[in-house]
């Protein structure tokens, strides 16, 4: 049944076993108010030269992601300068293959301090698991290495202060008896040196007292110079007890308060990375009200470790925001566009398509605008999937270099491009999604999605000897002939052949069994593996879906789930109305039931019980039976069944099996949303011959291609 039919019947009226397909999510993922489209008082193209990609910043609901400190490096020199003061004299420089660490001087936790490495390093490995984030540094006190950990940072000293108190007891075997403590941004200054190396000896003389102090860089009238700085306290009182005792105890020195807003670098020693053994890298913090550390990158590119090690193209800014640490990548507007259309589609893929997703990727940029406060856009999902210099490819260059400057315009406005990866055959209606969109989107078919499927092997669902149902790859079977039931037999060709839960290779799950050349099994049904196209997930028994539920809806969730079942269907066929139990779970807009029910690929899905089948009446009314109590029919007559593994087939001849267990698997099409183009179509389409114009008029409604 394909989904023009389907559009034009009933959506509660499915056969039981009925499959429709999808794929792995690579949805771009969009809050509700993104669908409100700008209008241009010019109505001029917008253009942009450069633009800010956020990779840690905290901005509440809108968007989070945050880390304690950044691990940097490349594979040519690299420099950082603080503020305007980016002139050559009052910048940092690193070698080639040179790694450094770098957060911002704000509210922390002092765990410990000890000269016991493992101690420190057990400490900072349980602290990971939990959400204060650990970083620990090595330094000399006495002449003797002492190892500090440290958690945070917090956006208030309340914040670091509730922090202690959890942490000291999270960890309190390791502190021996020692108290947590706040530690915040304010300093006392012990003189300026003309050296790096004066201001380290300066500084370890006051160590030595029992004092933590630091050098700090600090860039003034264009050059860096050095300065001794101790203490790190979270208010003045304790800023005032700090002077009183260091005046006290070392008698003769020069000491000032530091300005809040003084710009500087506060060098420490990090051991961090490796907790086995300590290997000392250069860790320098951010300090003062409002500053800003600008990283200048270089051809090969910059890499942030904690972004899963990739490497990107253009400067970088550290600061904080929101009492956190802020990363944003500012990087050329096309270029960034490489990355990103390498990210959302294969280059191997036709070039109109590769030019579709160029200028839907830039349209959708440019839309955005400073979203994000501080940065047009974050590089995850929630924007765009943006991975840095690898994603890159020559196709894809090609493709954004040929599009340069070109967007989509409807009645003079920019047009929002949303795009998800695969529609499953029919585009999303906006009443589907986020209940608006405007008259750009509209729900229609898109046959073209099946490009998935190339090159896509099919899995058997099959009935096993003892009773057990699973999935078999093609390629391990050859046919065995029929049942007197009239269902096919296949036999297994490969040793320890896995039969799976789902039709996919899953590395992490179990398989329900293994068999071996010469076992056989009965075939239920044939369906493509679960990736690009089609997909299954599940059985979730009641307590799995009643987690899942959990503050994902706007109705009381039931204490356990009996019946689940789509009650009202879209345009496209997409569940915009789900009953448990009867009841209706409420959300706030229909693609969160993908969310609700477990992060599945769309809302274009069926829901199947396990321990029960649907006879339908020949005047279309239905009636849901338990296996428990079936009259069947056998060699010798009339049998009740009462246990074990029903098999049921459909007039086309499609099984499955029905059990006591109380279940539901979820089998649907199509991967993200469903609004706007269709990545995967875009593809097919392209196959066909369509151009990148035609195929972005053909996803998008009333819209005009203009060049800025």
């Amino acid at each position: 049944m394909n989904l023009r039919n389907l559009h034009d019947k009933k959506r509660t009226n499915h056969l039981v076993g009925s499959y429709r397909w999808g794929k792995v999510l690579l949805a771009v993922i969009l809050l509700i108010g993104c669908l409100q489209l700008p209008a241009y008082a010019d109505s001029g193209v917008p253009t942009l030269d450069r633009i800010r990609v956020a990779m840690f910043l905290d901005l509440g609901s809108k968007y989070k992601s945050t880390t304690a400190a950044v691990t940097l490096k490349s594979a040519g020199q690299w420099f950082a300068a603080l503020g305007s003061e980016g002139g050559a004299g009052a910048r940092l420089s690193f070698t080639a293959g040179q790694t450094a660490r770098f957060s911002v001087d704000s509210y922390r936790v002092k765990v410990l301090e000890t000269t016991d490495w493992m101690t420190a390093a057990k400490t900072a490995d349980k602290l990971k698991a939990t959400a204060d984030k650990p970083i620990l540094f090595s330094a000399s006190r006495g002449g003797q290495t002492v190892y500090q950990l440290y958690t945070g940072m917090y956006a208030t000293e309340l914040a670091a202060q509730d922090a202690a108190s959890r942490i000291k007891t999270s960890v309190a075997s390791y502190l021996g008896g020692g108290q947590p403590a706040v530690r915040g941004g304010l300093h006392l200054q012990a003189g300026i040196y003309n050296s790096e190396a004066e201001a380290s000896a300066a500084m370890n003389s006051i160590t030595s007292a029992g004092f933590d102090a630091f050098v700090a860089v600090e860039p003034i009238g264009g050059v860096l110079q050095y300065a001794v700085w101790v203490g790190e306290a979270s208010n003045a009182n304790d800023l005032n007890g700090i002077m009183t005792s260091l005046t006290a105890q070392v008698p003769g020195l020069n000491v000032t308060t530091v300005d809040p807003a003084q710009a500087a670098l506060i060098e420490r020693q990090d051991v961090s990375l490796d907790l086995t053994t300590p290997q000392p890298v250069k860790h320098y913090m951010v300090s003062g009200n409002g500053q800003k550390l600008v990283i200048t990158g270089n051809d090969d590119g910059i890499q942030v470790v904690e972004r899963s090690g990739r490497t990107y193209r253009g400067d970088f800014e550290i600061s904080s925001y929101n009492g956190q640490l802020a990363l944003v990548n500012e990087l050329p507007f096309e270029q960034y566009l490489y990355s990103v259309v390498g990210g959302e589609a294969y280059s191997s893929w036709p070039q109109e398509a590769l030019k579709a997703q160029a200028v839907a990727a830039r349209s959708y940029a440019l839309f955005q605008g400073m979203k994000f406060d501080i940065a047009n856009v974050v590089d995850t999902t929630l924007s765009q999937a943006y991975n840095g210099i690898a994603a890159e490819h020559p196709s894809v260059i090609q493709a954004v270099d040929a599009t340069k400057g070109e967007v989509l315009m409807s009645d003079g406005k920019l047009v929002e491009t949303i795009f998800s990866s695969n529609s499953g055959g029919y585009t999303a209606d906006p009443s589907e999604v986020w209940n608006n969109g405007g008259s750009v989107f509209s729900s229609k078919q898109s046959d073209a999605d099946q490009s998935a499927l190339q090159n896509t092997l099919m899995w058997y669902y099959v009935l096993l000897s003892n009773g057990k149902t699973g999935y078999i790859r093609e390629d391990n079977t050859v046919d065995a002939g029929m049942t007197a039931a009239g269902l096919r037999k296949l036999t297994v060709t490969s040793s320890g052949t896995n039969v799976r839960v789902l039709p996919l290779i899953q590395s992490t799950v179990d398989p329900i069994a293994k068999l071996n050349p010469g076992d056989q099994a009965i075939i239920l049904n044939k369906v493509p593996q679960s990736g690009d196209y089609a997909w299954i997930r599940g059985p979730f028994t009641s307590d799995q879906l009643v987690k899942s539920l959990q503050g994902k809806t706007t109705t009381p969730v039931p204490s356990s789930i009996a019946s689940l079942e789509v009650t009202q269907r879209g345009p496209s066929g997409r569940a915009i109305e789900i009953k448990a139990n009867g009841q209706v779970l409420g959300v706030k807009y229909p693609d969160m039931f993908r969310s609700a029910f477990g992060s599945l690929p769309s809302t274009l899905f069926d829901i199947v019980p396990t321990g029960s089948y649907t006879i339908r009446s020949a005047e279309g009314a239905s009636n849901s039976k338990q296996p428990a109590g079936t009259v069947i029919l056998s060699a010798s007559g009339q049998t009740t069944w009462n246990g074990g593994t029903l098999v049921v087939m459909n007039g086309q001849k499609t099984a499955r099996a029905v059990d006591s267990s109380q279940g539901f698997v979820f089998i649907g099409k199509g991967n993200g949303h469903g609004l706007g183009l269709s990545q995967w179509g875009a593809k097919g389409l392209a196959d066909q011959g369509y151009d990148y114009q035609m195929i972005l008029k053909y996803y998008y409604n009333n819209v005009d291609i203009v060049k800025g």
